[in-house]
């Protein structure tokens, strides 16, 4: 009980810390801004600690099967340092952060080519904003989209090389998939499966549409500036880290799956073997 107690805290703690962190790294924040970011880093804190010093499940999904969400935390965690780094090196420029932009620059116009993600990301500014804004948008989202590339490539090894996640021994459903009910609708592999096909798509999919789509609003809403860097930092890392974790929930649900379909083929093998006697 202690150790569990230990483990929530720590992953609570973390947590908050990554709530805070475009609050700590970049200067001049607001103190109303920050004193929201305080409130929203000990909820997220409380809601983790209460979600893993809990024995029994309730809506976070793999807990029992690391790394799964160690590596979409680290993704996220490394994403939003990296991101405030660059933006406070626009303001207090060190050799750190002057490094970080010469390499998210490199990488942000590698990847700004015709209907990629980040040149989506790019056309859904407004046509007012400053070069400034539009190259710190730029750098910024080649940075998180590349982050977000290298944390589903890290978890497809897992999966395929490293047999992720039956190398720790048996895999219990329901507690790492709380909200999954396997008594309705049919085929448990069935489903899983075709939730793992929505999820990669919907992925693969959503850095395109959600530049379309706030570009398609922007006639009936104020468009997106970006202009306030915690603003920039939350919404790039948002872009860039949902759709990679739900690529990486359909990897997952689509090797559960293939675990289920093994295991009923073996039981339906070893029952048509006939019983043998000396």
């Amino acid at each position: 009980m202690i150790g569990r107690m230990t483990g929530a805290a720590a992953r609570g703690l973390f947590v908050a810390l990554l709530v805070l962190l475009p609050a700590l790294v970049l200067p001049g924040v607001a103190a109303d801004s920050t004193q929201i970011s305080v409130l929203v880093a000990l909820l997220a804190a409380f809601l983790t600690f209460v979600e893993y010093n809990s024995n029994f499940p309730s809506i976070m999904e793999f807990r029992d099967a690391p790394p799964f969400n160690r590596l979409r935390f680290a993704s996220l965690f490394v994403t939003v340092l990296l991101l405030s780094m660059i933006l406070r090196g626009a303001t207090e420029p060190t050799l750190l952060t002057g490094a970080l932009t010469s390499v998210g620059t490199i990488i942000g116009n590698a990847v700004d080519f015709p209907y990629s993600p980040v040149r989506l990301v790019v056309l859904m500014l407004p046509e007012s904003v400053s070069p400034e804004l539009v190259a710190s948008v730029r750098t910024s989202a080649g940075l998180a989209y590349l982050i977000s590339l290298v944390a589903m490539t890290a978890f497809l090894i897992l999966v395929r090389v490293m047999n992720w996640p039956a190398r720790k021994g048996i895999f219990n459903v329901w507690v790492n998939l709380p909200l999954f009910d396997p008594t309705v609708g049919g085929d448990v592999v069935y489903r899983l499966q075709r939730d793992a096909r929505v999820n990669i798509a919907l992925g693969f999919l959503l850095p395109f549409i959600i530049p379309a789509l706030v570009k398609a609003a922007s006639d009936l809403i104020d468009p997106i500036t970006l202009q306030n860097p915690q603003t920039l930092i939350w919404t790039i890392s948002a872009w860039a880290f949902l759709p990679a974790s739900m690529i990486m929930r359909g990897l997952a649900m689509g090797k559960v799956a293939d675990m289920i379909e093994d295991k009923r083929r073996r039981t339906y093998a070893d029952a048509d073997t006939p019983f043998q006697t000396a």
